[in-house]
């Protein structure tokens, strides 16, 4: 019985912990939405931490027309889009031919793809903006995509080889004797079963290139092609600021992160969990 009780009360205090933890974490956001709905008087008078005394839609629309964020919006998701669509392609059939197929070079080049993990990105900055000003591309939305999967693709390859290593070789082999080629066994047999790898590396290249600011405010100085990040920064006023609208656009930045977490960290605790399960 005593046993019992502390074991009870233990349990008790940890869910307690987690509770305090989990409210300090969820609070700032929770801020952030409140925030949104109150005017400059409020935010920085004595109405500062609680409900604001009239919800003001107006922000939300002020930013999302006013303010264009639904164009930055637009921009943001179309250049994360493509950039985890091609960083995925490029990485899977790189990973599969690495860790899958054997030549003597492999070894090679998977240390060639890791490299561009020890490679600053504040070092590649001036260089990438001299050979797309000569490529005549700033200002377009390539000028973001190709250097967001060039630092994507080494993280990449880095979770989907690993992954892919511990497969068991059996699985191909017997395809291989019912009469599939390379191909077949790619994308019926080894790409179904590196889906929570996919996910992982989705949701990592989604939060490298929707929070991004350096490249995005060297390489874009027009608005049409600002995104979300450069676009709010822009909203900010010389001599004055409301902050009301600024904090409806953070909050419309926000909820695309927040949602595709929900939809995809079933599939990351998956492939931890497949990754222990292999290595123990």
């Amino acid at each position: 019985m005593i046993n019992s009780k502390k074991i009870k009360i233990s349990s008790i205090l940890i869910y307690l912990l987690l509770i305090i933890y989990a409210i300090i974490q969820i609070y700032p956001f929770i801020w952030l939405v409140l925030s949104s709905f109150k005017t400059n008087s409020e935010l920085f008078g004595s109405n500062i931490m609680g409900f604001p005394d009239n919800f003001l839609w107006g922000n939300y629309k002020d930013a999302f027309f006013g303010g264009k964020v639904g164009l930055y919006l637009f921009n943001s998701t179309f250049v994360t889009t493509l950039t985890i669509v091609i960083t995925l392609i490029v990485s899977c059939m790189a990973a599969y031919a690495i860790a899958r197929l054997k030549w003597k070079l492999s070894k090679l080049a998977m240390t060639f793809f890791l490299l561009g993990m020890m490679i600053p990105i504040h070092a590649t900055l001036l260089p990438l903006f001299i050979a797309f000003r000569n490529a005549h591309i700033l200002n377009s939305y390539w000028c973001l995509i190709l250097p967001y999967i060039g630092f994507g693709i080494p993280i990449a390859m880095y979770i989907l080889v690993g992954f892919m290593q511990k497969i068991p070789k059996e699985m191909e082999e017997s395809a291989f004797i019912d009469g599939a080629g390379i191909f077949t066994s790619f994308y019926k047999i080894i790409m179904p079963m590196v889906k929570p790898a996919m996910a992982t590396v989705a949701i990592f290249t989604f939060l490298s290139a929707w929070n991004e600011l350096m490249f995005a405010i060297t390489f874009i100085s027009k608005s049409q092609f600002r995104t979300l990040t450069v676009g709010l920064q822009s909203m900010v006023g010389q001599y004055a600021t409301k902050w009301g609208p600024i904090n409806a656009g953070l909050v419309i930045g926000t909820i695309p992160t927040v949602v595709i977490y929900s939809f995809m960290s079933k599939e990351i605790q998956n492939s931890l969990f497949a990754a222990g399960a292999v290595k123990g």
